[in-house]
């Protein structure tokens, strides 16, 4: 069975143009709301595999229906899909809970990777976001020592290539266990909750380059 997207967002040809783009890739649309207090109670009712949320909408904004979303139900997985490229905008998201974040001049074809992605729980941001993270890692203080070890910056960097546990485990010849073991350590060095905040921390400081 494929994947199942509910869709939040304001813009009705927006919605429209997404459902057709994405079933004709094979995903199912489960359905659509036009604000995020809709959306979150639609969430909750249909459980899609992952939700693409607007940021800016009427009534409750995007982040605040995804901090509400996963605080009801942790297992809910959301992907912002928004014109805001601004880094506070950005790290509001990931510090509510989503999974990641993408620009909506990315093309339909890179929708569907990051919702194939973000249902198996790995980190998405856009390729569009590049520039603005490498941007700010120029502005980061140096520091002659490095903050991660360089099999963690080899661990963190696969993460932010696509790959899961296994498939780095695999990559790197070693245990999901001891890939497990870094991201804990790689998430306590850089002050992050999960995968996705230390993707954005990273990125920022200039440790790992998204491609």
């Amino acid at each position: 069975m494929g994947l199942t997207v509910l869709l939040v967002d304001d813009h009705t040809m927006m919605r429209q143009g997404l459902r057709r783009g994405l079933e004709d890739e094979g995903v199912t649309v489960v359905g659509e709301a036009a604000d995020g207090e809709i959306g979150f109670r639609m969430a909750l009712e249909l459980r899609p595999d992952v939700v693409l949320m607007d940021v800016s909408m009427p009534n409750v904004d995007g982040i605040e229906a995804t901090r509400r979303l996963l605080k009801a139900d942790a297992r809910q997985c959301v992907v912002m899909l928004t014109m805001h490229m601004d880094r506070s905008v950005i790290d509001s998201a990931l510090r509510a809970g989503a999974s990641g974040y993408l620009i909506k001049d990315c093309s339909i074809a890179e929708v569907v990777e990051a919702i194939g992605l973000a249902a198996n729980g790995d980190t998405v941001l856009s390729k569009n976001l590049a520039s603005l993270m490498l941007d700010e890692a120029h502005n980061v203080e140096v520091n002659d020592d490095p903050l991660i070890s360089p099999r963690e910056e080899e661990v963190l960097q696969l993460v932010v290539d696509g790959l899961g546990t296994g498939e780095i485990a695999a990559r790197l010849f070693i245990s999901q266990k001891t890939v497990k073991n870094h991201l804990a350590s790689i998430y306590d060095k850089l002050d992050a909750r999960d995968r996705t905040q230390a993707v954005l921390t990273a990125v920022r400081m200039g440790i790992v380059r998204l491609k």
